[in-house]
């Protein structure tokens, strides 16, 4: 059997990144992750969801905005057209992860799983334009980037290792705080798109469907899994220091509570005064910053080492001879 080679093996063959090259490649698919997701929101907040009548043309008739479409049409449009940028991003981090030395399997797995939510979010982005700005669907959009971000974020840490078995780095205790930390964010990103979803920004000025709730009580279930957070997060830092964490993990800690304060004010500021564009925006590029802090504690309490290669047997000595009889 024929063995057809793929132009990314053929690269792979004949270049060998170094890991800060390689790490480079996947944080350029952390900060797009981010920036798609920052991009996104700036669409819906200028009312330009529907910009582009369809997908996956911008209209019946034509790939591209056109005039009569106006300045939502462009902001759309060029939105789609990130996603091109995006992809050449991931697709960057997928060639330096294959083409590390020696192959590592599972960090091409992870690289590739990016490209694939990458494609699956554009289908329901363009699912999203069919249901006219569905919340529902405009919710699971946000949340799949959050799931290509997440991805990105561990490919990124995990070039940086080796394969050996994780080693853990602070008591259990200490970890299982971490995991509870992780699924309350997890739970607060998730709120925050049912305030979204029945608030004032529906993404385009026409009548567009709402979650059917009242806002402003969301807002405060929202505030309250916010405050949970908060305290597991200092909770956790406090943990560290108790237990003598490495100096890196303490550091995480704290930068995640410098994140939290900052977001936690931006979003009472934006509620108090009637949720205005520009502060959404910033929340939502500090929602993003939050988890990566969130993982980056994470994954900073454990350490994998490289996978030690198997010694072979020292030869066994020959025995001794025994000496002629005479």
């Amino acid at each position: 059997m024929v063995r057809v080679e793929t132009p990314i093996s053929y690269i792979a063959k004949r270049w060998t990144p170094s890991v800060r090259t390689a790490k480079r490649a996947a944080l350029a698919a952390v900060v797009m992750s981010v920036f798609i997701i920052v991009t996104g929101g700036a669409v819906r907040l200028t009312g330009s969801g529907l910009g582009c009548d369809t997908w996956p043309k911008c209209t019946d008739d034509s790939l591209f905005a056109t005039p009569e479409q106006g300045l939502h049409g462009a902001i759309e449009f060029g939105n789609r057209m990130l996603t091109y940028v995006l992809s050449a991003a991931v697709g960057w981090a997928i060639v330096a992860a294959r083409s590390v030395k020696p192959r590592r399997r599972g960090l091409t797995r992870l690289a590739w799983s990016q490209f694939w939510l990458v494609m699956g979010n554009a289908v329901i982005g363009g699912i999203t334009v069919w249901a006219g700005l569905n919340p529902w669907s405009v919710a699971g959009h946000f949340l799949l980037a959050n799931c290509l971000l997440t991805v990105a974020v561990l490919t990124w840490v995990r070039i940086g290792e080796g394969d050996g078995t994780p080693r853990p780095r602070a008591p259990r205790p200490v970890r299982r705080l971490s995991w509870a930390l992780v699924a309350t964010t997890a739970v607060l990103i998730v709120l925050g798109t049912t305030v979204t979803g029945s608030g004032k920004h529906a993404g385009d000025s026409s009548d567009v469907p709402r979650m059917p709730w009242d806002w402003s009580a969301a807002a405060h279930v929202h505030a309250v899994a916010a405050w949970a957070v908060c305290v597991l997060a200092l909770a956790l830092w406090f943990a560290l220091r108790v237990v003598d964490a490495p100096t890196d993990t303490r550091a995480r800690a704290r930068d995640l509570l410098i994140v939290l304060v900052a977001q936690g004010g931006i979003g009472y500021v934006q509620y108090f005064n009637d949720v205005p564009e520009i502060l959404v925006g910033l929340h939502m590029l500090g929602s993003a910053l939050l988890w990566i802090a969130v993982l980056r504690v994470l994954l900073s309490l454990r350490e994998r080492p490289a996978a030690q290669a198997a010694v072979p047997a020292p030869p066994a000595a020959p025995l001794p001879e025994h000496a002629p009889a005479g």
